[in-house]
Parts: C-alpha cells; structure tokens; sequence
C-alpha cells in the first residue's frame, strides 16, 4: 500500500512538472538572420503569462529583456541578435513553478539582401485592385466556418462580400499583362473577421494572416513569385492609423494607453491642416491624430514604443517573407508625424531602393508636398516618406477633361496645378491618379465619345511621377459614392461564377470599350521602357488659346503631347512653340502610327490628341 501511495505521488509530481503553459499566439512566427536591426520583439499572448520566467539559448541571440504591461496575458520579448548569428531553430523556454513550455522558434537565411530590393518607381504604372470586387477563383472559401464573423457573400449589397481572392486575380494575371501595366497595388489583403464583412480591408484584425476568404500566407507569396516572373510588382496596402475592433488588442488591451482615446470612441475630425497650421491647438491637433476614423476601428497610440515596434517589424516582415515591392500606407497623416517619419526612416534603413507612397489626402499641393521627404517647406523635421498620392490631380482632373478650355478654365486647370511642383521635393516620386476605391470614378456614367478620356488617359501617362490606374478604368467601368462607397467598387464584369458578361474577353466588350480597352494598351506598352517618360524633363505652355502643348525630353529623344482642351476645332499659330519646334518638321504619332507634319499654322480637330516622338 505504501509502495503505490508513493507511486501516486511521483505520478502527480511528474504531472505537475510537466503542465504546459498555453500559448496561443507568437508574433511575429518566425525571423532572420543579417538584418540591419538587430533588435527582435516577439510577442506572446497567453493566459497569465506575464509572470513566466524566459530562457533562450542560442549562439548570437541574447534576451535583452522581457515586458509585461496591463493584461498579463501578454509578454513582449527583445532580443538582440549579432551579426555573425547564423539561421537556425531555437526553442523560447517559459517556466512558471511547475509549468513550463518550449516553443520553437526559427531564424531563416534573407534570400535578397535589403539593399538589393527595389520598389516601384516612374517607370511603374500601378494598377489598383480591391481584391473582393476583382475575381473569386475559389467560391469554396467565401464563407470560412472557423471564423468568429463568416459574413456570407451577397453580391446585390455593395457594401456586403462579393467573394474575390487572390486566386480570382491569379487567374487573370494574363489580362492584367496584357494591358501593360508593371505592377499591381492590391487594397488590404489581412484578416478581417469583422461583423458585417468588413470587405474592403481596412479594419485588420491579425496583422500577420491574409485573410483566408482571400487566401493563405503561403498563396499570397506564390502570387507575387508569379507577378515578378511576369516582371510585374506588387504594392502591399498598409494601415497603422487605425486596426478593427475584434482585433486581440481591442478585446484585451495590452495596456491602457494602446488606444488614442482609451476610456471611449472620440471621432477625428478628419481635418488635416492641424499638422503644420502656425496657430493651431492642442485640441484641433490631438483630434487629427488621436480620434478614432470610425467606432469599429479603434486608432492606435504609435506613442507606446512597444505597438510601434511591433508595426515596424510587421512591415520588415511582409517584405523579407512575400517579397512586395512597396507599401501603401494608408491614413498617413492620422498617424502622429514622429511615429510615421521613424517607420519611414527604419524601413529606408533596411531597404534603401524600397517605396512608400502614403495617403496624404489634401486638396492643395501644399498639404501633400508638406508630406514628402526633404520638404522645403519644413525644414525643421523629415518625414522621410519617398512618395505621396497626388490628390489635388484626382480633384481638378474631370472638371479640367470634360470642361472647355478658355483663357482659365479647362487644361489650365492641370498647367497650374503642375506649375507648383516647386513645392514638391520629388515630383517624379509623386503617384497621380484619375480615380480610386475612395473616390467616385473618373467616369461618372458610361460616356458617349471619349476624347476627353483619351485625353486624360494620356496624360496620366504622360505627365511627370508615377501613374496608378483603378481597376475597370480601361473598360469604362463608371460611378459614384453618393449613396455608398460600395458604388466605386462594383465587381469587374465576368470575374465572378454566373455573370453572363465577360469583360475580360474583347468579344464580350462593346465597341467602346474595346476602344477605351486598345487605347488604354497602346499607351501602357508604349510607356514601357520609355526614359522620357520616367526620367525625362518637362516643358509645358500655357493653353490659353485652347491647346494644351508639353514635352518630355532625356538625351536627345522628346515626346511631345498635344491636346485640343474644346469640344470645338482650333486654328492655331504654331510659332509660339518655336522653343521646342523650329528645328522639327515632323514627328511619329504613337496612336495612329503616322507621321505628322509641323506647319505656322496648324489645324486641330475637336479633343484632338497627338503623342509624337522625335
């Protein structure tokens, strides 16, 4: 009796020695080897784990120190890892009393040094895809049973899933090719387990998973293998403003202070100006920054160095693991200046031929040129951000297209918006664009004739910077947000399971939109490779007299673009552009392919267009 008295004891000693403690998440799950921080944060959630003592024991890796804040069911180690440290598996050992666990961690080998990453540039044009609206490849994973809020597709509710993913935009990598575009922006791909849907992204609630009605992790890498052996990118949409509120920090906050506003919902202003205005209060600054955009997506405090580091290195991640070639970042200027200048500088850092292009949505050039790198007008502090969305364009653009253009109005209205570009450190490190996921479309409803949409076309790709294209824009996909957002982001004709329509397939195309669709190739695969075009200088004339003149000129080759701004001929002196034309007698016109010859005076049709190179 005694005997197996003892025998029990040593069985309940064995028990209790060898309790697990339960992590449930590792973030980030896995790291690398050579970077330029050497410093690592990961973090653990679990129940009660703020207590456990943490052991590492692997040459080169050394915990520096480990942090509990307010839940203890969180712990944030740093550990510093030496240059010669090589890859390889470690265990992380947490000890609680009799509890104990080992998690295995790995540290990879970089495939692609950081300096030998390059981003997009003006030799890019970007075209922009909201991944629900584009193509579902895989109607199997519209609804996901595991998640806590499956949101059922129902594609007659704009603002309800539709079922796109990763796979429906695979599927028509060919069509997206063929257009001639070089690299592909994508709205967020994360988790969104969201109430209601949260389709278009924008409220992540696991900053290391795609979201898997979109995919998984591994399908997200293969589809950026696949776009860069088509030579074409891929610009990752981030946001750190704001996650959503089913998020593990939101339904417990690893500290009080992980929130702007954490005793309740305070809404921003959504005014801008706060950040350089010389007047301004703390209040009109503290809700720019500090107020919530929405109830549903809780902004974060970039103020607490622990969510900071945990942002940065989440960025670093997504670029070692899937290989994008740029970030978006979205709501840059809601974000606390500081903050987003040193998430810039850290990712400079890494990846100096990197690009960022934040959304800096103002309606002068001041406000976004504020924002760029190396600004002349702040010379006080750097924000260290390489591009900005150029939205005073998007605002003037139709108005400047469709409107006729007399002494003021019309194509002056794009002369003198570029006539400020002094503003700008980096004009050509600026993204233009007709249209977005965020604004109405260019085309309001479906046009008629498209003279004035060539025109805008073509100049889009033209102009100085970086042009970013909206999904559908090349077959006339049109429509406004008046009622809801949902109406600039309707599904692309033929991408879902029983549309009897196929826009991707010319034959199902109407007359017009096969136009529009040819046009909008020509232009792409010409600007390809094209040096006047992303590095060239610009000269432009003032089109008081209706016609808008301007070329691009790099050793010794020019593109010169002519518009008629009138839905009426013209008649037109020619010899006040002798600076640019008295020694041309003729120039090659890349849309009709034929030669057209320069005279003193010359006629141009209504919404005449010509591209010539000489």
């Amino acid at each position: 009796m005694k005997k197996i008295f003892l025998s029990f004891l040593l069985f309940c000693t064995l028990s209790i020695s060898y309790a697990k403690i339960d992590i449930e998440r590792i973030d980030p799950p896995f790291w690398w080897t050579g970077m330029q921080d050497r410093e690592l944060q990961i973090m653990l959630y679990g129940k009660n784990i703020a207590d456990c003592k943490i052991k590492i024991d692997y040459p080169g890796v050394t915990l520096t120190k480990a942090v509990s804040l307010d839940s203890k069911n969180y712990l944030f180690l740093y550990l510093s890892i030496a240059p010669e440290t090589q890859p390889g598996n470690f265990d992380i050992q947490l000890s609680r009393k009799r509890e104990k666990q080992n998690i295995p961690y790995a540290l990879n080998a970089r495939t692609i040094q950081g300096k030998n990453r390059k981003g997009f540039d003006a030799t890019d044009v970007l075209y922009l895809i909201m991944p629900d609206r584009f193509a579902d490849g895989d109607p199997s994973t519209n609804v996901i049973p595991s998640m806590r809020f499956p949101s059922p597709v129902n594609r007659n509710n704009p603002d309800a899933r539709h079922g796109g993913d990763l796979k429906g935009i695979a599927e028509h990598l060919d069509y997206i090719e063929d257009l001639g575009v070089t690299a592909i922006w994508l709205n967020p791909v994360l988790e969104n387990d969201m109430p209601g849907g949260s389709y278009h992204g924008y409220a992540t609630t696991d900053y290391y998973r795609i979201d898997p009605r979109f995919g998984t992790n591994m399908y997200y890498r293969d589809l950026i293998t696949e776009c860069h052996n088509r030579g074409m990118k891929v610009v990752m949409d981030m946001i750190f403003n704001h996650c959503g509120d089913q998020h593990i920090w939101f339904l417990d906050r690893p500290s009080h202070d992980w929130f702007n506003f954490p005793d309740g919902y305070r809404q921003t202003s959504y005014r801008l100006t706060p950040h350089f205005d010389p007047y301004v209060s703390e209040y009109d600054k503290s809700m720019t920054v500090e107020g919530w955009f929405v109830e549903s997506m809780p902004d974060l405090n970039q103020h607490n160095p622990h969510l900071m580091k945990y942002l940065t290195q989440n960025s670093i991640w997504w670029i070692e693991f899937s290989g994008i070639d740029g970030i978006r970042m979205d709501t840059h200027p809601y974000v606390f200046f500081d903050s987003m200048s040193e998430w810039c500088a850290a990712i400079n850092r890494e990846y100096p031929n990197f690009n960022i292009v934040g959304e800096c949505w103002y309606g002068t050039e001041a406000g976004s040129a504020y924002w760029q790198r190396n600004s002349i007008l702040d010379t006080s502090r750097n924000s260290h951000l390489k591009s900005v969305m150029d939205f005073p364009l998007q605002g003037i653009a139709r108005d400047a297209f469709t409107s006729q253009t007399d002494s003021w109005g019309g194509l002056n209205l794009i002369y003198d918006h570029l006539a400020l570009d002094f503003m700008f450190a980096d004009p050509m490190n600026v993204l233009n664009f007709l249209d977005n996921h965020d604004t109405d479309r260019f085309l309001l409803s479906e046009p008629s004739h498209l003279g004035f949409y060539k025109q805008a076309i073509a100049f889009l790709l033209t102009t100085r910077g970086i042009p970013q294209i909206y999904y559908g824009t090349e077959i006339l996909m049109h429509g406004n947000k008046q009622k809801t957002d949902g109406l600039v982001r309707l599904d692309f004709p033929g991408g879902f399971p029983g549309d009897t329509i196929n826009d991707f397939l010319s034959q199902d195309r109407t007359p017009l939109q096969n136009e529009a669709f040819d046009f909008c190739r020509t232009l792409l695969k010409w600007r390809q490779n094209n040096p006047c075009l992303s590095h060239g200088e610009m000269m432009h004339f003032m089109p008081n007299n209706g016609l808008y003149v301007y070329r691009r000129s790099y050793e010794g080759k020019n593109v010169l673009v002519i518009m008629n701004g009138n839905d009426s001929p013209l008649t037109v002196d020619m010899s006040r552009y002798n600076e640019i034309l008295s020694e041309v007698q003729s120039a090659h016109d890349i849309i009709t392919h034929r030669q057209i010859e320069f005279s003193p005076v010359m006629e141009f049709p209504p919404r005449a267009l010509y591209i010539l190179e000489y």
